[in-house]
């Protein structure tokens, strides 16, 4: 599969180090293609990576994602989570990379549509209820 749904090594790693703020830093999230390799060694958005996703209304590095739950604790599970964000424009993606927009731009995690999904109009990715058990970011 060329594209590895889950958080990345360097999220792990620089959750530790301190190198993410949920509450005050700025995220994005790009869109690929089936033709994209991301996984959990994804570390760095980088433009011009394979697959990344070339039609009208999408602009390479993708959008803004606006963090809509700060970090915040519930049954022993820390959890974030975002805004939904929408392209307008068609476009058909496989699969997106969430990563914090600045420095060298570190990657969060790398989603995985299941298949490519087609827009006409507007394409929007919606997250799960932010909650401990369905937030897109969970930490046990």
């Amino acid at each position: 599969m060329a594209l590895e749904q889950g958080a990345t090594n360097a999220f792990a790693t620089g959750l530790m180090n301190g190198v993410y703020n949920f509450t005050s830093g700025s995220f994005k999230m790009a869109l690929y293609t089936g033709a994209a390799t991301l996984g959990p060694d994804t570390a760095v958005y980088t433009a011009g990576i394979t697959g990344e996703v070339v039609a009208t209304g999408y602009t390479a590095g993708g959008i803004a994602l606006p963090v809509s739950v700060v970090p915040i604790s519930a049954n022993n599970v820390s959890y974030i989570s975002f805004s939904n964000v929408t392209w307008y424009g068609p476009l058909t993606a496989r699969g997106a990379l969430i990563y914090q927009s600045g420095g060298s731009n570190p990657t969060v995690c790398v989603l995985d549509f299941g298949s490519d999904k087609t827009s006409v109009a507007s394409f929007t990715v919606q997250f799960p209820t932010a909650n401990s058990t369905n937030a897109i970011i969970r930490i046990t």
